[in-house]
């Protein structure tokens, strides 16, 4: 439609303009010459697919063509114009530049020669001579290139005919996305046939290295898409000893511009196949959602023999696996429900314990579900290896200081399901919750807080009942100058349970509990800045605040009272806490301009600043980065209570955080509790990141609890050459004196290709992987 109008308008244009532009004595600059351009770039765009005719063709109506050739004529025997002698032509991102141009407008067909080269934006197409049916928007070039830009594709041939729309064929032509005169690597066929946004295909294809052939095939298929379309994906292929050779087939579908979908074929030599789908949708930004589901018939059980357990089960697993049914369904989803409020759907439902373990890695394996879910979603799943999985449904509602929340939570008991056993597992059907946010009272220097819920709880086997809390909250907070800070607050809790089945039928099932606390919090902060010694810093802040709470709840006899979660046993609590935060902060100006400081360095703090109208030239804005590049915190409590019960330690753990992040360079991490009593820590936990300007980073992190677990993990990135990356990876549990991983590996990087192989023994599974990456046609491997 839109080309027949544009060939209508030409014509009339072409007849009205004649006697005024077509004259032996006319310049070189021709209207004529104009619509030629029109015409060639509605046609042979090599990137027409990425925008609009008019879009990429003619840009804004209000910026000309420039032409420029030799000599323009007109043939009206051939009703043919003709432009010779350097002939350019140019609006905006489009420009033809040959010897010679023709155009017959009457046959619609154009034709350039000599040194053709024709761009749209970044995307190039050069030959001998171009010859185009503008009716048909077909096309040749001989002895031609075409470079598309988005895939960074160089397509060479003798004779490049354009056979449609977005289709294209090349005579003896070849592929390649690397730069250069000798590629290196290419791929050459007797037949070349490209459909943008689509696939193309070679046959007697070779693939060349430095033009050293290494791989030849009958025929091949590669995608040329840079955008979402239905089609296959590559595949990924591997080997472990306890899968065997492996291949991971993905289909996409791209079923409208709101949904898609991938299904997975996941063949196993050893295994079976499992197989997967993938389905995802985006109504609007706040109604998304994706449903995964994966399952196979296993080859293979664990049957509690030593030979299988090693084999096919995980020593460390206090459970057999004998089910050949084996399945993984999870899913997350966001929606948006009428008078504001917003539903969450969280589903992780596995056939058995060792599912999740066993296929952690891959397109559809759990570190890659959990990746995505974290950067869609912003919610978790539970660990690989945690055999109870949550379940939840949630709806709230959220006021400017109020809050309302609906939850169904259902927390599967893997094992107990799967082996049929007694299950006590605490579900919640449902939770309602309604929070004030802490606000003050009418104009009163008062401020108050409500928290409150109802709950019932659901065990198939065990007590079930229902839960009601209520604790109101009131606050008087207090404060001397900016020097000191007091707050008193003191709660309330009424807790009543109704029991539907109670475990003592001897006590009542009703009963109800109230319980007062209070609460003192005394905190002060000062702070100086001063200079740094790093160029790049302006100034750093040093800020210390100290902080003292004093927490009261009297001893009250709970015992007859239902037990479902901690919230049914509140503790007498007659404790002090002391803390120390250190905090250091660092200023970068973005300009030149310093910030106001008073005379000792000091920022003016918001009372101390005089307001602009009160200067005589106030000075412009200068805007800063803030960065708190240092927190060193410290805490211990005293228990009065267990003092004056003479109990033999009344001061709890020294605990500690200490984070440092210096940027892209270093990061870390670390939270510890040391036992002063025993001299020794309870736990510390150290996470470190280095990276260099070259690139080269190393990730160390320990973790330790006193009689429970010590492990180490970390991983090695070395960049050896501007190309060549090696890679490490080690992790040991240092209290079984076991190793759970160790592998090595390398990656090239080149202009146009990359391989990546790693190596790693995880347990008793050897596992290699291997993946050469050709730019703009994709990777095989896994």
């Amino acid at each position: 439609m839109l080309k027949a109008h544009l060939s209508h308008k030409v014509d009339a244009f072409i007849q009205l303009m004649r006697p005024f532009i077509f004259r032996p004595s006319s310049p070189a600059t021709s209207y004529s010459v104009l619509i030629l351009a029109i015409f060639v770039w509605t046609l042979w765009g090599p990137c027409a697919h990425a925008q609009s005719i008019t879009d990429r063709l003619t840009g804004s109506p209000k910026v000309p063509w420039q032409i420029s050739a030799d000599t323009v004529a007109y043939d009206a025997k051939s009703t043919t114009y003709h432009a010779r002698g350097n002939v350019i032509i140019e609006k905006q991102a489009a420009r033809l530049v040959a010897d010679v141009v023709s155009f017959n407008h009457k046959a619609m067909t154009a034709s350039a020669a000599g040194h053709v080269v024709m761009t749209v934006g970044d995307d190039i197409l050069t030959g001998e001579r171009l010859e185009l049916n503008l009716n048909q928007e077909t096309g040749v070039v001989h002895g031609g290139t075409v470079f598309l830009k988005e895939n960074h594709f160089y397509i060479h041939g003798e004779r490049i005919e354009k056979t449609g729309k977005d289709t294209y064929r090349a005579e003896k032509g070849s592929i390649t996305s690397c730069d250069g005169d000798r590629p290196d690597w290419i791929i050459t066929g007797r037949t070349l046939k490209v459909t943008i946004e689509g696939y193309g295909s070679a046959t007697h294809a070779v693939l060349r290295a430095r033009g050293v052939p290494v791989l030849y095939t009958p025929y091949i298929l590669f995608p040329a898409k840079t955008k979402r379309q239905t089609g296959l994906l590559f595949p990924e292929a591997g080997y472990s000893d306890r899968k065997g050779f492996a291949w991971d087939q993905p289909l996409f579908w791209a079923i409208s511009d709101s949904t898609d979908a991938t299904l997975y074929t996941h063949y196993m030599q050893e295994r079976g196949a499992k197989i997967g789908l993938e389905y995802r949708y985006a109504l609007t930004d706040a109604s998304f959602g994706a449903i995964m589901a994966d399952g196979l018939q296993d080859r293979k059980i664990d049957d509690g023999t030593p030979d299988n357990t090693i084999k096919w089960g995980y020593a460390d697993d206090a459970y057999d696996r004998p089910n050949t049914d084996r399945y993984w369904l999870r899913s997350k989803l966001d929606q948006e429900l009428p008078w504001g409020a917003l539903a969450r759907l969280d589903l992780d439902i596995v056939s058995d314990q060792d599912y999740l373990t066993e296929f952690k890695d891959g397109r559809s394996g759990f570190n890659e579900t959990r990746d995505y879910f974290l950067e869609a979603f912003g919610r978790d799943l539970d660990t690989y290896d945690e055999s109870t999985r949550t379940n939840r449904l949630n709806i709230n509602r959220t006021w400017s200081k109020f809050t309302l929340n609906g939850d169904l939570l259902w927390n599967d008991n893997v094992t107990n399901r799967r082996w049929e056993a007694s299950d006590d597992t605490l579900q919640k059907l449902p939770v309602i919750e309604f929070n004030g946010a802490k606000q003050q009272a009418i104009d009163t220097g008062v401020y108050w807080d409500l928290d409150s819920e109802y709950t019932y709880f659901y065990r198939e086997d065990g007590q079930r009942g229902h839960r009601t809390d209520l604790y109101p909250r009131v606050y008087l907070p207090l404060k001397w100058k900016n020097y000191l800070s007091l707050e008193p607050s003191t709660g309330w809790r009424q807790t009543a349970w109704v029991m539907d089945r109670w475990e003592d039928d001897t006590l009542d099932h009703s009963t109800y509990r109230q319980i007062y606390d209070a609460r003192l919090d005394l905190s002060t902060e000062f702070s100086k800045v001063m200079g740094s010694p790093v160029a790049a810093v302006d100034r750093i802040r040093h800020s210390v605040k100290p902080q003292v709470i004093y927490e009261y709840i009297p001893d009250q006899d709970q015992s007859d009272l239902p037990f479902f979660t901690d919230l049914d046993r509140i503790d007498e609590k007659n404790r002090v806490t002391y803390s120390l935060t250190n905090t250091f902060t660092a200023r970068t100006a973005k300009n030149a301009r310093s910030s106001t400081t008073t005379g000792d360095g000091a920022f003016f703090t918001e009372e101390e600043r005089l307001p602009d109208r009160m200067l005589a030239d106030p000075p412009a804005p200068a805007p800063f980065d803030y960065n708190r590049f240092c927190r060193f915190y410290l805490e211990q409590s005293y228990d009065i209570a267990a003092a004056r019960e003479d109990l033999p330690e009344p001061f709890s753990d020294i605990y500690g955080e200490l984070d440092f992040n210096l940027g892209r360079y270093f990061i870390m991490d670390t939270d510890a509790r040391y036992n002063t009593y025993d001299a020794r820590f309870s736990t510390h936990n150290v996470g470190a990141a280095v990276v260099d300007h070259r690139g080269d980073r190393l990730w160390m992190e320990h973790r330790y609890e006193k009689d429970a677990y010590e492990s180490i993990r970390g991983t090695l990135s070395v960049k050896i050459t501007d190309h060549l990356t090696a890679r490490g990876e080690y992790e040991r549990n240092l209290l079984d004196e076991r190793d759970i991983i160790k592998g090595a590996g390398f990656l090239y990087t080149a202009q146009c290709w990359s391989v990546d192989f790693f190596y790693a023994v995880e347990g008793a599974d050897n596992k290699f992987s291997f993946f050469i990456n050709l730019m703009g046609i994709g990777g095989f491997g896994q």
